[in-house]
């Protein structure tokens, strides 16, 4: 069965499509709260966190990457 109008199709397309590669591209040792170019990528100019299924970061990165912004907002490099 299909969606009824153009418009559902294509939001029932984008749902449904696939995950991006996981990116392990980022050296683990430059994940640091000291860092905060680094870390701005991860986070929308509003200063949300970008999540995971975004990113395309694997689990144990995407929490190490969070850990590390928490931390350096905390001592204002990062807003």
């Amino acid at each position: 069965m299909q969606p009824k109008t153009k418009e559902r199709m294509s939001n029932f397309r984008r749902a449904n499509r696939k995950m991006p590669r996981r990116r392990v591209d980022i050296p683990v040792e430059k994940i640091n709260y000291t860092n905060p170019e680094l870390l701005a990528r991860f986070t929308t100019e509003s200063g949300k966190l970008i999540p995971r299924r975004i990113t395309g970061l694997p689990a144990w990165l995407h929490r190490k990457v969070v850990r590390e912004i928490k931390r350096s907002r905390a001592v204002n490099l990062l807003p």
